[in-house]
């Protein structure tokens, strides 16, 4: 793909990003900030009356309407239940509007720092809110958001890089032999494999649920105790432009790291706040390691399909080489290696 070719968000000037707020009655005093964000083009605008509000302008062609919509209304059923989520605000009777080409959102500003996430309490304070998420993602399925599965997020992402060439022949072969051993195992997992797998023989199935779907330390901003912040200290979860179906255990393992001791350690601190709500399902840890290594080929694909949109090269210059993919099939072996061991136990 050539870094000249035509990207989504080519015509989205900072004139374009404040004509949109006007759109909708909000009018900024000329402050503007891009935030970090790749997949989606997002905003930080001072109002002329004084607040602070986030515009996030969505990537043309990612999502439906209906599927922007159901993130949305999932956030307003977790703020409903007075569960710290930032989601978009109601203006002018909707959530989602339309500018200049663009769907975007608007929603209020929040502050706030990493969670420390070597401390225990702090675990179990965001286990107890992951609860929560969860308690209300289970009470009724997505319609339209997709699931995290062995198709969507696995086979479909290394069709699409060998498909496309993506791989250097350097490496190909011995990526497509990592990836399908990786593949071929993750397939025998319950909640993950096609149809037909041990999923299927279960007595009772691991659920799926609608899930945040992309909570790393990123997406959690921690409000301290002392912080003046009128909707109180501890976790604030923002972004949930990746919420789809999945098993809950998605939401707790990118929290984890370190070698095994630490992140069992680290699991146990969540699940014991966790179950302080909801209960947790033991057999969902066998997952982690399956997840990760679904995580590990579909960001390969993210990053290639992404490649004609200046803001990729940009910020990850390393992507495509020959090191990269050798890199690539070195993780993968050792995700093969730890898909294989015990998994975690609480």
């Amino acid at each position: 793909m050539s870094e000249s070719d035509s990207h989504p968000y080519q015509t989205l000037t900072p004139d374009v990003v404040m004509d949109a707020l006007a759109s909708v009655g909000l009018y900024g005093d000329g402050r503007l900030q891009a935030l970090s964000s790749y997949e989606n083009r997002v905003y930080q605008l001072h109002l002329e009356d004084g607040p602070v509000v986030v515009a996030k302008f969505y990537r043309p062609e990612r999502w439906s309407e209906s599927q922007i919509l159901e993130e949305h209304s999932f956030s307003a059923e977790l703020m409903a239940a007075e569960i710290p989520v930032v989601g978009p605000l109601v203006l002018e009777g909707k959530t989602l509007h339309q500018f200049g080409g663009f769907a975007f959102s608007v929603s209020p500003s929040r502050g706030g720092r990493a969670p420390e996430l070597d401390d225990p309490d702090v675990l179990e304070w965001i286990g107890r809110f992951l609860a929560r998420i969860h308690t209300v993602g289970a009470a009724r399925p997505f319609a339209t958001r997709p699931a995290l599965n062995l198709q969507s997020f696995g086979t479909d992402s290394r069709d699409w890089l060998l498909g496309h060439d993506m791989v250097p022949l350097d490496v190909q072969s011995a990526w497509a032999k990592a990836a399908a051993q990786a593949l071929d195992l993750i397939a025998a997992y319950p909640c993950l494999g096609p149809s037909g797998s041990r999923q299927q023989r279960d007595a009772e199935p691991i659920r799926q649920i609608r899930l945040h779907g992309d909570c790393h330390p990123g997406n959690i901003l921690w409000t301290p105790l002392e912080s003046p912040a009128a909707s109180g200290p501890g976790p604030h979860f923002v972004d949930l432009d990746d919420a789809r179906s999945g098993p809950a255990v998605q939401d707790l393992w990118m929290l984890l790291s370190g070698d095994r001791q630490q992140r069992t350690r680290q699991l146990g601190a969540l699940v014991d706040g966790y179950e302080q709500f909801r209960e947790f399902d033991r057999r969902e840890t066998a997952l982690i390691e399956p997840l990760r290594s679904l995580r590990l080929i579909h960001y390969s694909a993210w990053l290639a399909r992404r490649w004609s949109d200046p803001t990729f090269p940009i910020n990850f210059p390393w992507f495509g080489s020959s090191d990269y993919w050798q890199g690539q099939v070195q993780m993968l072996e050792e995700q093969i290696e730890a898909m294989q061991e015990a998994p975690l136990v609480v």
